[in-house]
């Protein structure tokens, strides 16, 4: 049976304002506002919030007072995503420049300009290269886009009315309620257990026949995360699915399960040295963190690599089609576009293809500025122009199977600058010119990845909606272009205000930025001959084996190794939760109408615990930007509290869905 073909919620034929001075606005306000306090949050915590259902909440919120439609509310919230992305990406890697030295002060005028400059292209390349992909990307089947649905059904819920809003916003409440009481410490919301093999310590071993004086560990160790008690990550894990979630939680079990305890067994004799006489569990668990870190983490990288580079094989054809469409655009008239129908109308390629033009020249000069390197620059702006695209395209795919939120940038970064830095060695640049050329690669990458994946999403959400791909398109670089002039602003506040307060700026206790860190370590190590290799080839290797394994994807494995296992676990339960929910549903024989109310249902109260905890998330980050203490319930907050929270929301997220499958459906049409 052939698939039928895809209808927006508003059709072609229906004219609904949409590119509008007010939902810009709107949208550029929090673009800024959500921007900078996720570049707080970044280089706090070393991680952001996604903005998609903040903004999705609240442009429907501001817009339905003032009586605006669902398209003018998807441009605003598609223009207030987009300073999340850029603050990621400057938030990885802009630190790096003072923590490797390659910049004297982030202080200054040149200092802004270069920054704004450096995220300004950035973000303008992750806009035109996956609008060269978009359309293949967007209706790939392959590809659920969990956040995407997500933050669609927000808008189509205020326009069904009370039934399907109430299903929408009780649910936000729940979820905002349940991140406030882990963030008040009124529960536990997540836990770590020390999972051990025999006595913890060192022991004499018989070696060769004879007594050895060489002391060992006993036993393994490793380090086991509960689930999160998260309402945003159960709700991603619902949409994609039980076979995605699994997935992506093998890689948290083969780095915690398998790597970590193997490594800690094995290098007993170099590891053990480290800890004091009688060492407790604790650390021990640092011990088996630091391993992950240090190890464990770079061998994901390698793994990433592969799995980047299988990725964009698998996509070989969506990509070649997309290129070649592109050219062959070259050669018709632009008056062609107008033609299409409304929800085909895009930015022509000769539009765009100039755009990337004018781009690898700013960036090609930003580069010698830099450096004052002509041919590493060159060499630069190329691999930028080739990396750039094909990371962004990863990103945009990465996005389509886990949502924006748990989007490895920093490890699609990570590749970018191995591979740059090499073809700095191997053009023999050294030193902090080269640090800076291989960082100045690595901030464009971080940001038109961030910016190429979430427009992805921004694009998919249209075209569910019935919006128009061209209005997104000139929204989105309007957007980032003034994320860009503005997002140097907090972190230059930020880290001059810890120097002020005692600090060093980035990388003291207070402005941790991790990210940026191993950044300008690895960029150090790699041109001064200092970088270990062998953990990357290991990586590089395993992702073969997985390919040849026929893994459905190898680069979510290694995902799942780089990102916490607390979180690759709670996506899993989620997973089990759809599954659940999806098994009950077969066993009581619905039919085809009550199954797609069912899982409708089930993607809308997903998506309110998503957007729930989200916003509440920015509150939180407010509180801790302006240092206004969060209340804290107990001390010492029981994790059992928090799992019978976890089996709560469990049961919201199968019960609610099947008790709906008999419900009357509401109506819905787009408001005029």
């Amino acid at each position: 049976m052939s698939k039928p073909p895809h209808s927006p919620f508003v059709p072609d034929d229906v004219q609904l304002p949409e590119l509008t001075v007010r939902a810009v606005l709107i949208g550029l306000v929090m673009t800024i506002v959500l921007g900078a306090a996720n570049a707080y949050l970044g280089l706090r915590a070393g991680m952001t919030i996604a903005a998609t259902y903040p903004a999705a909440v609240i442009s429907m919120a501001v817009l339905r007072v003032r009586g605006g439609t669902i398209l003018e509310e998807n441009i605003a919230r598609t223009a207030g995503t987009i300073g999340e992305s850029v603050a990621a990406g400057a938030i990885f890697t802009l630190p790096a420049f003072i923590l490797s030295g390659a910049w004297e002060s982030f202080s200054g005028t040149q200092a802004y300009w270069k920054s704004t400059a450096l995220m300004a292209v950035g973000s303008v390349l992750g806009v035109l290269f996956i609008s060269l992909v978009r359309r293949g990307m967007v209706e790939d089947p392959e590809l659920p886009f969990p956040e995407s649905r997500a933050a669609a059904e927000i808008h189509k819920a205020g326009q069904r009315g009370s039934h399907a809003a109430w299903h929408l916003f009780r649910h936000v409440l729940i979820g905002a309620a349940v991140y406030l009481g882990g963030a008040f410490k009124l529960f536990a919301a997540e836990k770590d257990f020390i999972l051990r093999v025999g006595e913890l310590g060192r022991s004499l071993v018989r070696l060769g026949g004879r007594d050895s004086a060489q002391l060992l560990p006993a036993g393994g160790v490793t380090m086991v995360s509960a689930p999160a008690v998260s309402p945003a990550y159960l709700g991603v894990g619902y949409i994609i699915g039980p076979a995605l979630a699994a997935l992506n939680f093998s890689g948290g079990v083969l780095a915690w399960g398998l790597l970590v305890p193997l490594l800690v067994y094995f290098l007993g004799p170099q590891l053990s040295s480290y800890l004091p006489e009688g060492a407790s569990e604790a650390s021990w668990a640092s011990l088996a963190t630091a391993v992950w870190l240090r190890i464990v983490r770079p061998i994901a990288v390698g793994g990433m690599l592969v799995g980047a580079a299988f990725t964009l094989f698998r996509m070989r054809q969506t990509i070649l089609a997309g290129l070649v469409r592109a050219f062959q655009e070259l050669r018709q008239d632009d008056s062609l576009i107008s033609r299409l129908p409304r929800t085909e109308r895009y930015m022509s390629s000769k539009t765009v293809l100039s755009l990337i033009g004018l781009a690898f020249l700013a960036m090609l000069a930003l580069y010698i500025q830099i450096s004052g390197l002509l041919l590493a620059s060159i060499v630069a702006a190329v691999v930028l122009l080739v990396a750039g695209f094909f990371f962004s395209t990863v990103s945009g795919s990465l996005v389509g199977m886990i949502g924006s939120s748990n989007n490895p940038i920093s490890g699609l970064t990570l590749s970018t600058l191995i591979i740059a830095a090499l073809l700095m060695v191997s053009l023999g640049v050294s030193g902090l010119s080269g640090v800076a050329v291989v960082l100045g690669v690595a901030a464009v990458v971080c940001v038109a990845a961030a910016v190429a994946g979430e427009l992805l999403q921004d694009f998919k959400v249209g075209h569910l909606l019935g919006g128009t791909p061209r209005n997104i398109q000139i929204v989105e670089l309007i957007a980032v272009l003034c994320a860009s002039a503005v997002m140097y602003v907090p972190l230059l506040i930020l880290h001059e205000g810890n120097i002020k307060a005692g600090g060093i700026g980035f990388g003291d206790r207070q402005l941790p930025a991790p990210q940026a860190g191993l950044m300008a370590s690895l960029a150090e190590g790699i041109v001064r001959g200092e970088m270990a290799w062998p953990l990357v080839v290991v990586g590089i290797m395993m992702g073969f084996a997985m390919i040849l394994l026929r893994v459905r994807s190898p680069m979510l494995v290694a995902v799942g190794m780089y990102l916490p296992l607390s979180t690759t676990f709670a996506i899993f339960v989620g997973g089990v939760i759809r599954w659940i929910t999806d098994t009950i549903a077969e066993r009581r024989k619905l039919n085809e109408e009550q199954r797609m109310r069912v899982e409708n249902v089930g993607v809308l109260t997903a998506s309110g615990l998503i957007a729930g905890e989200a916003l509440t998330g920015l509150v939180i980050a407010t509180f801790r930007f302006f240092e206004w203490p969060v209340p804290q319930v107990f001390a010492e907050p029981s994790f059992t509290a928090g799992l019978a929270v976890l089996a709560f929301l469990g049961f919201i997220l199968i019960h609610t869905p099947l008790a709906q499958a008999d419900s009357a459906a509401e109506p819905a049409s787009p408001r005029t």
